[in-house]
């Protein structure tokens, strides 16, 4: 025979709350009861008890008739408890669907929420290119700046990607600092992919020792607010987006510090 208490455990497991559980089971035990006698029992006070009745036989597992023209109260079949869980189930079912479809803008208003960075994440060679693709969606005019080791990215994109990338900076007025590696790819990157764009719109590069850029792709400090970091890892390239205001001029301060301090490196 089972006990009570391990009753009121599986009944709770179904769905329904402690109090309720409590009160359903004393109910299936007995056969039903006057909420005098249930407050009794259970030692909950019988407001407590007309509360739960009520939650009960709105869940259709219990009915309410007059006895000895008082209240009673019996269970309905167990049947009704497994057709409520199945209920529950597929409400859970719905709310879950309905979730998947408000998560979209949901998200877009979190991300939006004030002070809040906004992060995008990025894989793989496609994911990069439009990391690369954000740098030049822009209106204005500005100076990009950062750090990067031209020879783990230059590799991995189409060239005549590359050189509509480069064309549409020269087009958007874009400048470009940068602190690279000391390698031969680093210090003819200029003269292979700028070949056509006026002097203003080259590279100016800053080349350090290759251990102070330990990057296997960049760090870029672009537009008005923005930050992107690209590297190369065991399983590919991986690469986010930062959308910050504070970020990105703690990135550009610190860049501008590591620009005068690579100028002891140059030739």
């Amino acid at each position: 025979m089972i006990s009570h208490e391990d009753l009121v455990h599986k009944i709770n497991k179904t769905g329904l709350t402690d109090k309720e559980s409590f009160v359903y089971s004393y109910l299936i035990e007995t056969g039903g009861g006057y909420p005098s006698k249930i407050s009794e029992v259970t030692k909950l006070n019988r407001s407590t008890v007309y509360k739960i009745l009520t939650s009960l036989a709105v869940k259709g597992l219990v009915t309410e008739i007059e006895k000895r023209k008082k209240l009673f109260f019996q269970p309905e079949s167990p049947e009704k408890l497994l057709r409520f869980a199945e209920m529950k189930k597929q409400r859970a079912s719905e709310d879950l669907e309905y979730a998947k479809k408000v998560f979209p803008e949901l998200e877009a208003l979190f991300s939006l929420s004030p002070g809040k960075p906004v992060v995008r994440f990025f894989q793989d060679k496609s994911g990069i290119m439009s990391i690369f693709e954000d740098h030049i969606k822009t209106t204005k005019a500005y100076e990009m700046v950062g750090f990067a080791n031209i020879g783990g990215l230059e590799d991995i994109f189409p060239k005549d990607f590359f050189r509509k990338y480069v064309a549409t900076k020269e087009k958007l007025k874009i400048t470009t600092r940068g602190i690279v590696q000391d390698t031969t790819q680093d210090r003819t990157f200029n003269d292979r992919m700028y070949t056509t764009v006026q002097a203003a719109y080259k590279l100016q590069l800053r080349y350090v020792p290759s251990k102070y850029i330990p990057l296997q792709g960049e760090l870029i400090c672009y537009a008005e607010n923005k930050v992107s970091i690209v590297n190369k890892t065991e399983s590919g390239f991986v690469g986010i987006i930062i959308e910050d205001k504070p970020i990105h001029e703690m990135v550009r301060k610190i860049f501008e510090l590591a620009w005068i301090g690579a100028e002891k490196f140059q030739k």
